[in-house]
Parts: C-alpha cells; sequence; structure tokens
C-alpha cells in the first residue's frame, strides 16, 4: 500500500481568568486528492487585550485562512498560497481598524497575533507573526521555529512590534523544515508557553501520546497552575507517517495503463474514431479523433512505444493533461473532459484549426509587425495566466504554439513544464535537467541553474525576434556555450542591420529580453509588451549615438541624394566655362 501523509491532532483552549476568550484555533485535514495537493493546515491566533472587538480579529484570521488556503490552485506552491491569503486577510482587518476606533487608538483595532503551520508531502511550511509560538519536538527536545515579536521596554512591560492588522502591509516570517515520522508541532499562545516550562510539555505529550487533546487539555491546565493570567491555546500535530516523493495520480497511471493498440485512421478506439493523422514523432503519436457519442472533434496523443520504460516521460506525458485540466485561459488549449474511464494511456484536448507558428512564419517571410505583435501579445497572455499559477513553460518554440484564424493563437503542449505546487509534492521521477528545445532555451538553463518566469521570457523574446527576422539571435551559440565566460562573448545580432523596416527601438526593446543575463532583461513580460507597442524613452540616448543611417534610414538617404544633386548642379554649371577654355 502506497504510504501518505498522516497526522495526528489535539487542541484545546482556555478563556483562564479573563472574561472573554480572545484566542481562537483551527485545523483541518483535507481528504486525499486535496491533501497531496495543499496539505494538513492548523493555525492558531492570538487578539491583543485591550480591544474589545479582538476575538473578531482571531477568529476572522483563522477562520479565513483555513477556508481560502484550501480555495487556492492546486499549481501554487504553499508559500505563494499562504501569503496571498495572509495578506488579503491583514488588509481587510486593517481595513476594519481604520474605519474604526482603531484608526486612532491602535490598541482598539482588530489586531491579533496569527501563527499557522501547513504540513505538506515531506516539509513543514510555517508562517508567523506575533508573539503566539511554533515548536517542533523532536527526540525528546523542544525547539522554538518562531520568533517572538515583542520589544521590551522594561522587566514585566512589553509591546507588540508586529502583528495581522497592525499596519497596511503585512511582514510575515516564513520557514521551511524537512519532515521526519514522530516530529511534533506544538502552536501555543502566550498564556501557555510564558508559563508552562519546555521540560512539563515534552512531559504531559509523552505521557498523552494516544490521546493528544487530552496532552493539550492537561498542558494548559499546567499553565493555569503556574499562574497564567491570559487566554490559554494549545495545538499539538503528531507526524505518523510520510508519503513517497512522487504524484501518486500521475504515477498510478503511467505504471497500470497499458499502451494503446496501434493507431491509424478509420479506426474505433476506446469511444473514439480516429479520423487523420497530425503528427508522428519519436516522443508522441498524435491523431484527429472523434467522440463516437457526442461526435464532437478532439486531439487524441498517445505516447511512442519506444518510451514504454521512460518512467520520467511517462509521468511528464500525463503532466500535460494534469496542467491543461486546471488553467483555463483563452490562448491555452483546453482539456477534452472525458465522462468515462479511459482505458489505455493517452490524453486528450480540443481541436484547434489552423497551423503551427512554425508554418506560419514559413508562409509569411516578410510579416507586418502589428501582426507579429498580436501574435506576442497573445503568446504573453498565455504565459502570464501560467506564471500566475506558479507554472513555468519551459519549451517555447514555434511548434508548440498554433495559429488558427483571425491569427488566433493557443498554446500546446506542457510536458516540459514546471509546476511549483507539483514540485512540492516530490519530484516526478529524474528527468534530464534541459527539457525544451536548445534554440530557444535560455541560457541559465545551460549553466545548470533553475529557471524563472524571465527564462519564459527571453523564449517569448527568440520567437519575435525570429517572426521578425527568420534567424535567431544569437545563431546556434547558446547551445554550444555552457559557461559563463562563453556566454559573455555572445554578441545580439540587429535586426535592423539587414531589414530597415524593423524600427531600431523594437530591436532594443527585443535585445532586452533576451540579454543573456537574466537580471538584465525585463522583470515582468508585461514591460516587454509595452516597449513593443511604443519607444522606451531610455533606448532614446543610445540611439542618438548611433549613425544616421541607422537612426533614420529615410533621412540618410535623403541627405545623400541632397548633396549628390548638388554636385551635379555644380558639375553642369561648370560645363559652359570649360568649353570657354577649350
Amino acid at each position: 500500500m502506497t504510504k501518505m501523509l498522516r497526522v495526528s491532532i489535539g487542541q484545546h483552549s482556555d478563556k483562564g481568568c479573563k472574561p472573554v476568550n480572545q484566542d481562537f484555533y483551527g485545523a483541518i485535514a483535507p481528504r486525499q486528492s486535496i491533501l497531496e495537493s495543499k496539505g494538513v493546515a492548523a493555525v492558531v491566533a492570538d487578539g491583543i487585550s485591550s480591544s474589545p472587538v479582538s476575538q473578531i480579529a482571531s477568529q476572522t484570521a483563522v477562520r479565513g485562512f483555513l477556508d481560502d488556503y484550501f480555495a487556492t490552485p492546486e499549481c501554487w506552491s504553499v508559500k505563494t498560497s499562504a501569503q496571498r491569503v495572509t495578506q488579503a486577510l491583514n488588509s481587510w482587518l486593517y481595513a476594519q481598524t481604520y474605519n474604526g476606533h482603531g484608526r486612532y487608538n491602535l490598541d482598539l483595532g482588530y489586531v491579533c497575533t496569527f501563527s499557522a503551520l501547513v504540513l505538506k508531502s515531506n516539509t513543514a511550511y510555517l508562517f508567523h507573526v506575533g508573539d503566539s509560538r511554533i515548536c517542533l519536538l523532536r527526540d525528546s527536545s523542544i525547539e522554538q521555529l518562531t520568533e517572538d515579536h515583542r520589544s521590551w521596554i522594561s522587566q514585566g512591560k512589553s509591546y507588540l512590534n508586529r502583528a495581522l492588522g497592525m499596519r497596511d502591509r503585512l511582514d510575515i516570517d516564513y520557514r521551511s523544515v524537512a519532515l521526519q515520522v514522530g516530529d511534533i508541532f506544538i502552536l501555543t499562545t502566550d498564556g501557555v508557553h510564558e508559563f508552562a516550562e519546555s521540560a512539563s510539555i515534552v512531559q504531559l505529550i509523552q505521557h498523552n501520546m494516544d490521546n493528544l487533546d487530552v496532552a493539550a487539555t492537561e498542558i494548559i491546565a499546567h499553565a493555569r497552575s503556574q499562574g497564567s493570567d491570559d487566554n490559554l491555546t494549545a495545538q499539538i500535530l503528531r507526524v505518523n507517517e510520510l508519503p513517497q516523493c512522487n504524484i501518486k495520480e500521475l504515477q498510478h497511471q503511467a505504471t497500470t495503463l497499458p499502451f494503446p493498440p496501434e493507431l491509424h485512421p478509420r479506426m474505433d478506439f476506446d469511444g473514439f474514431h480516429i479520423l487523420r493523422e497530425l503528427h508522428v514523432g519519436s516522443r508522441s503519436h498524435v491523431f484527429l479523433a472523434q467522440d463516437i457519442k457526442t461526435r464532437q472533434p478532439l486531439v487524441l496523443k498517445a505516447p511512442s512505444v519506444d518510451k514504454r520504460d521512460d518512467a520520467a516521460y511517462l509521468e511528464r506525458f500525463l503532466m500535460e493533461d494534469w496542467i491543461a485540466r486546471r488553467v483555463n485561459h483563452a490562448y491555452i488549449v483546453k482539456s477534452f473532459a472525458l465522462e468515462r474511464p479511459r482505458n489505455f494511456l493517452y490524453t486528450t484536448t480540443e481541436y484547434i484549426e489552423g497551423q503551427t507558428l512554425a508554418q506560419w512564419i514559413i508562409d509569411h517571410p516578410s510579416p507586418d509587425l502589428e501582426s507579429v505583435r498580436r501574435i506576442v501579445e497573445q503568446v504573453a497572455g498565455a504565459v502570464q495566466a501560467l506564471h500566475r499559477q506558479e507554472i513555468l513553460h519551459q519549451d517555447l518554440r514555434p511548434e508548440n504554439i498554433m495559429v488558427g484564424s483571425n491569427d488566433t493563437i493557443k498554446l500546446i503542449d506542457f510536458g516540459s513544464a514546471r509546476v511549483a505546487g507539483v514540485v512540492e509534492m516530490g519530484e516526478l521521477t529524474e528527468y534530464p535537467h534541459l527539457l525544451g528545445s536548445i534554440q530557444y532555451t535560455a541560457p541559465e538553463y545551460f549553466l545548470g541553474q533553475q529557471g524563472s518566469n524571465r527564462s519564459d521570457l527571453f523564449s517569448l523574446g527568440v520567437l519575435t525576434y525570429q517572426m521578425l527576422s527568420g534567424q535567431l539571435p544569437y545563431g546556434t551559440q547558446v547551445a554550444r556555450s555552457s559557461n559563463r565566460t562563453a556566454q559573455n562573448r555572445l554578441v545580439y545580432r540587429r535586426i535592423s542591420d539587414n531589414d530597415r523596416t524593423t524600427p531600431t527601438w523594437i530591436d532594443d526593446a527585443i535585445r532586452k529580453a533576451v540579454h543573456i543575463n537574466p537580471n538584465k532583461r525585463y522583470a515582468e513580460i508585461s514591460e516587454f509588451l509595452q516597449d513593443m507597442r511604443r519607444p522606451n524613452p531610455s533606448y532614446w540616448h543610445r540611439k542618438q549615438q548611433l549613425p544616421l543611417m541607422e537612426r533614420n534610414p529615410l533621412m540618410f538617404w535623403k541627405g545623400v541624394s541632397l548633396i549628390l544633386l548638388i554636385i551635379t548642379l555644380l558639375l553642369l554649371g561648370a560645363h559652359p566655362l570649360l568649353n570657354q577654355y577649350t
């Protein structure tokens, strides 16, 4: 039986000697499918005692985090999901404070401490602000994992310097810890950890390992007996089992579903009628098919039998469908949803009438600039949609872009994509570092570095350059430069050197997008699109240093023509004088 993440949870809260319990806590261990993609979450919050509404703040923080975190996309990493949710909660709480009495007195506002723990796959992720705590009990030794955001004025007098809802901008601590079976995480508010010593907490947990709720209750009782004068909350999470580092859905299909038989036109297969062959390569066979029941056309993609024993390839083959089902965008191919179980290893997507961008480039050797812009902006929109889901495409090339009627595009083929949320579950089976086509691959990949959004921007810039010129900005030299010294020797080939119809400012924009150093490219794809529409003023100074022929070819040739005309007139005027002396 495949191992999965299993956690035991115990928790308890008490108002103590206070009239109202301003602490709030919660934990969710979801069903298996969500457990793999989002993990187990536990949260504790403590409202500030001076505020009559802080219990609302702590309750909102805990419930809001647990509701919204599990609603974030599966593609997002834990860090992105949790930080975006907490930023939104902080903004809401701050707005309530700003519009209420706390606008003039923060002690009366919607403010609370906040500590969240997410256990996903083999890693614990911590998010913390304030003076509640998360500690780790491992091998009978307890370690505080969070820092108390409290400033001490004198002995016995202090104040919170960071909390949720305190400021319009949240500065939240983040940390990740590798998990081990038997790890015990303890979340407490200051009414507990300021009065219950660590040795007593460890002893009470170890004496109640079979019932962590009892352990949490006894820890709070001990803190009260030691003179705690505040609300008290304790949560305990014990890691009982850790999952294998894989994606079970993909791995199960890749290892259990049989390969399809040899497919050919006019053949009926698994509820589909094969119409014609679209592409046959060494990695996959692609066919236009029709659902026999609905008569709807679709694209059916089957893996090559040559890859039967390549586990990494098979998992990434199925990853394409996994991504297509989770990213909904006008310029991204959609997965064809099946209402019946599939009996073989294949994927299905919507059918797009048109041609690949590779063929479009061949058919349009001298495209107008506006047509290129429209295609680039659509491809950029698709890539930005992936990036918002923390997905790197990593294989942007003309063959992976379909161009339909009115130059409408669809981005296809996600077999090389890197999904942050999936990486956290444990990498797929080992695969080569370079997955995309090397002509369009960013230089940093050849140095063994991990890609970023700017790596996809590089590929987009190369595509733009190729559409305008039919060439590559560095030729084939990028793939041959496997060290930084060799890459620094690479020289960008200006389009305007050979094509006077391309404005130099367009050349400047593409040059920045495909810069060898990723840190010198545009920070955002939107900046590149902006500079493709109108000249960037920062390029103007450099433009003034260019020869007139490059800055303004028309003006240059007009000037040359004027000079030649003057010379001709002078020669004609001198002609009678020459005759007079001969």
